[in-house]
């Protein structure tokens, strides 16, 4: 959930801006006054070398030290493997597990170079590989065309967070081998016997100090990840083992992968015994080498849905699974859309003018893979693709094949577009029925100073913002943009749902004329199509009370509608604590860091004028409107659930439930966290 339900502050204030030293009279030597600096001297600066960063930050790395991190370094030495077979060097991978947890990865590559590195002396470049952050043949383009791992940044954190690391490489006539633990080598590179062999072989277990006692790898999602792998390029094939031992469910011991047609045949795995609206999938690929990629797809559109969902959308760059997304599959459904528009205007079925791009793939399996040099993602475990010039590259790829498949076959292709034009038209059924119903609300609700909705009847495009108090309420009133933006003032901090009864919260009004506001009931019958607004947005003080409020808020939705939160409807918005000014320059300053920040850069050697904002009732209409409303400048902070939500609710419990007990425990276990995030 949201950082919000923790907050914090800043302790260093006057660490950052020290009160003036006296001169010194006799001694030519720095000495800091114990009581001005605290004890905080030189001594206190820890400078951390090698892959120590890693150990000791490893969320920076690989997003946490949980389940889905563990199984991360798996995909970052997979990863490794794939880019040799991708780039035409490798045809087998083989993936173990052995009985006491250990992963080994082996592929018939062109091995890790081995040969003294010139900017190293005394290392070989597969021991810089494995010790040295943002080392590795990927970053120049020389080595790797496209690659989806970095031997840098990937292979060298497994190094970092293992308590074995085995590395054995085939390479120029010898095998070599050397052994490291949590990044540490724990000798030189060692030249073995002659051999014709080729390839690179990387056997790790992770460190129980790291990832907990008791952690570890579960066959059935290496097993998953593996196969993933192999459709992802037809080329190779990925050989599967596993200790009896280590396996509790019906995970094969052994499995051979190889899917001479790829995406195909993952896809035709997934649609397996469901009724499809066309013959055969929308499915093939293309290299476009002027535009320096490679674009595979498979997409079949069905009305039964895919199990507990209407429709799926599974993207990957560089066989890097994207669950996030990115601007490969906004190609995707650009050219799906501009396609099916097109073949409607050409086969004179004027409904096709309202289709979208969400009504195209509502009901569709997609599976998208693109091959891309340099690609940019956000985060370091690359979830989300952002190079722009993939979605150029999908769409241009995509265009006329997806013209031509669609002429060639025309009953298959007019039963595809009546099915997404029924879509449409339901979809703006649900709109016309939002209406109705948000004019039938405000009659209801009758809330003079209190809801101020907007003026459009329609729920796109409109944001209902949830702001605390009414001098809040009426500064954010003027701010708004009376069309789309709709203001509630909260009374105080609302009731704490985790620790209250059902018949306490259903009896509360603010919380009563909330959901009014929204539209919507709680729990079972909680039905997103209700939703008055499409966004729903929590703007509070930037401070500890704001944090609380926003904090005892998410909760409410998430006991009540935790489907809002898994739609993506619900937000924080991020108002400023501070507005800094010197000579007709004004910036606004998140919070206490972003103010040091800008006093170092936007205003170095100046003393600016700083206001800091107590709330938002106090900034000027004008002001909220620029920081924190208008949607061309503000930036909001979409709320949102991990994989394991079983994690959510032990955490909802514990901080905000009926046990204090389970507070003071979670702050003791906790503490040292805080302290080290304090820490400069």
């Amino acid at each position: 959930m949201s950082k919000a339900l923790l907050p914090q502050a800043s302790l260093f204030d006057d660490a950052l801006n020290p009160a003036p030293a006296a001169p010194l009279a006799e001694s030519h030597e720095p000495r800091a006054d114990p009581a001005i600096t605290g004890g905080y001297s030189a001594k206190d600066i820890e400078v951390l070398e090698g892959l120590e960063p890693v150990r000791k930050r490893p969320g920076m790395y690989i997003g946490g030290t949980d389940e889905r991190a563990l199984h991360h370094l798996f995909a970052e030495v997979l990863d490794n493997a794939m880019d040799e077979a991708v780039a035409g060097h490798a045809k087998l991978i083989e993936v173990r597990l052995e009985a006491d947890g250990t992963l080994s990865v082996k592929d018939d590559g062109r091995g890790i170079p081995v040969d003294p590195h010139p900017k190293h002396p005394g290392k070989s470049a597969l021991e810089v590989i494995m010790t040295v952050l943002h080392s590795g043949g990927k970053f120049s383009g020389k080595a790797y065309e496209t690659s989806g791992g970095l031997h840098g940044v990937g292979v060298s954190v497994v190094n970092a967070l293992s308590e074995h690391v085995e590395v054995t490489a085939w390479k120029d006539g010898f095998e070599w081998r050397q052994s490291f633990s949590r990044g540490k080598p724990l000798g030189g590179i060692e030249k073995g016997a002659p051999t014709r062999k080729k390839g690179t072989a990387i056997s790790f277990l992770p460190d129980p100090t790291i990832f907990g006692e008791g952690a570890a790898f579960k066959p059935a999602r290496l097993y998953r990840m593996a196969r993933s792998k192999a459709y992802l390029f037809g080329g190779v094939e990925i050989r599967w083992s596993c200790d009896p031992s280590r396996i509790h469910d019906q995970t094969p011991a052994e499995a051979t992968f190889r899917f001479p047609n790829g995406l195909a045949d993952f896809l035709a795995e997934r649609v397996k015994g469901i009724e499809t609206v066309t013959p055969e999938p929308f499915a093939g690929r293309i290299e476009r080498k002027h535009e320096g990629g490679t674009v595979e797809w498979a997409i079949a559109w069905t009305p039964a849905g895919f199990g507990e969902a209407d429709g799926f959308m599974q993207s990957y760059c560089n066989t890097v699974p994207t669950p996030e997304g990115g601007t490969h599959e906004a190609g995707l459904r650009a050219a799906l859309t501009r396609g099916l528009k097109a073949y409607a205007e050409l086969t004179g079925e004027k409904r096709g003018g309202i289709l979208t791009a969400e009504d195209v793939v509502a009901q569709a399996g997609a599976l998208i893979s693109v091959f891309v040099r340099n690609p940019e993602f956000q985060g370091q475990t690359k979830e989300r693709l952002s190079s722009a010039d993939a979605q150029k590259l999908v769409e241009n790829a995509l265009r006329d094949p997806f013209d031509h498949w669609l002429t060639a076959q025309p009953k298959a292709a007019s039963a595809l577009l009546e099915f997404v034009i029924e879509r449409a038209e339901e979809r703006l059924k649900r709109r016309r029925d939002k209406e109705v119903a948000r004019a039938s609300a405000t009659r209801k609700l009758r809330l003079p100073g209190k809801l101020a909705d907007c003026s459009g009847q329609a729920t796109d495009g409109t944001e209902i913002f949830l702001v605390e108090g009414d001098s809040a309420g009426g500064s954010a009133k003027q701010a708004r943009d009376r069309r789309t933006q709709a203001i509630l003032p909260l009374r105080g901090k609302i009731l704490n749902v985790a620790s209250a009864s059902l018949d306490k919260m259903f009896a509360n009004k603010e919380l009563t004329d909330l959901m009014l506001a929204l539209g919507v009931q709680g729990g079972s019958k909680f039905k997103e199509e209700d939703l008055r607004y499409e966004r729903v947005v929590i703007m509070t003080d930037a401070d500890v009370d704001g944090a609380h409020i926003a904090s005892l808020l998410i909760t409410f939705f998430y006991r009540t509608m935790p489907n809002l939160i898994r739609a993506g409807r619900l937000y924080l918005a991020l108002p400023p604590l501070y507005r800094l000014s010197h000579g007709g320059k004004i910036i606004y300053a998140r919070d206490d860091a972003h103010r040091e920040e800008l006093l170092a850069t936007e205003f170095k050697g100046k003393k600016p004028e700083i206001g800091r904002f107590k709330g938002l009732g106090e900034m000027m209409p004008a002001q909220l409107k620029e920081t924190t409303m208008d949607p061309n400048r503000r930036t909001l902070a979409r709320v949102t659930l991990p994989r394991a939500e079983e994690a959510v609710e032990e955490l909802v419990e514990a901080l905000m439930g009926r046990k204090p007990e389970s507070r003071f425990r979670f702050i003791q276990e906790n503490a040292e966290f805080v302290v080290a995030d304090l820490d400069v």
